[in-house]
């Protein structure tokens, strides 16, 4: 395991090494880094495309459905 990766829960997931920031400053970062991570996720969720199954394929009309009544039945000698 490196020194980025928590070793528990209770760790944070970012580790700040600088003496001079300020709480603020840590969470204007933090908003930042969360905000990034979230529009990556996004875009990559974004291109993922889930098209139709192969269950709902099988099942679309394979023709037009048929229509009872006059002049509609033709004959194949015209």
């Amino acid at each position: 395991m490196n020194d980025s990766t928590p070793t528990s829960p209770s760790e944070p997931a970012i580790r700040v090494l600088s003496a001079n920031l300020t709480p603020e400053e840590l969470a204007a970062v933090t908003a930042v880094i969360d905000a990034a991570v979230a529009e990556e996720l996004a875009e990559v969720l974004d291109e993922v495309q889930i098209g139709p199954s192969a269950w709902e394929r099988s099942q679309r009309a394979l023709r037009t459905p048929l229509h009872p009544g006059p002049g509609e039945w033709r004959s194949f000698a015209g």
